[in-house]
């Protein structure tokens, strides 16, 4: 798999990009979010994944991953110091499919890029039948076209908010453990993504603008409350 790491800091991207061959990866190397842009050309090299320090020397971290969103839907994980909830928040609103906080362990980066490129469905995959979409009140799931509306306004979401919300959405009012949402979603059973879970959750909950939507059971997991009408 191709993958895009941008990084200013030659040392510390040169250590990773060492572990990230080992583990069969073919990286490309950008120092700066201009960098990283220009990798993004149409004609050039694809790249499974792109992973996004946020501590650029020329842009913003969180402006250059809006703009690769709108570049490309290739998923973007980025790579951060900051551990708040509203940052990370931020960050998936703008378009990134997952996060890291500094200090990362390795294996826990390596399972976030194997995650993110399993999740990826190419876009010529998408088809225009409509006739699997998931009405619950004034939301809108259009499982083939993976899009999701409020009372008739589209609603950008991520594929990892999407899979979250069309996998609660199957079976409205039942009680998804946290554990079983993340072998579904996630693809794996490594418990550091409970974090990520709740992250996506609070996403969801903002960007639908329905913070009862998603209720949290606690101790076991989430369900979806169907809303009226």
């Amino acid at each position: 798999m191709r993958l895009l790491l941008v990084e200013d800091d030659n040392h510390v991207a040169a250590a990773l990009s060492a572990v990230l061959a080992r583990h069969g990866f073919d990286v490309t190397h950008a120092r700066s979010g201009e960098e990283a842009l220009q990798a993004l050309v149409p004609e050039g090299p694809g790249f499974g994944v792109i992973l996004l320090d946020l501590g650029l020397p020329d842009q913003d971290g969180y402006e250059v991953c809006g703009k690769i969103r709108k570049r490309t839907g290739t998923p973007v994980i980025m790579v951060t110091a900051r551990s708040d909830i509203r940052s990370r928040i931020h960050g998936l609103n703008l378009g990134a499919d997952d996060y890291v906080v500094k200090p990362y362990d390795t294996g826990e980066l390596l399972a976030r890029i194997h995650a993110v490129s399993r999740r990826t469905v190419p876009e010529d995959a998408v088809t225009g039948d409509d006739s699997t979409a998931l009405l619950l009140g004034t939301v809108r799931i259009e499982l083939p076209t993976r899009q999701v509306s409020v009372a008739g306004a589209a609603v950008a979401l991520t594929r990892k908010e999407f899979d979250l919300l069309a996998l609660l959405a199957q079976r409205p009012g039942v009680v998804f453990r946290r554990e079983q949402i993340i072998s579904e979603v996630w693809r794996t059973s490594w418990e550091g993504t409970g974090r990520t879970l709740e992250v996506h959750v609070a996403s969801l909950r903002a960007k639908l603008r329905m913070p009862a939507l998603i209720e949290t059971v606690r101790g076991v997991g989430y369900r979806l409350v169907a809303p009226a009408g």
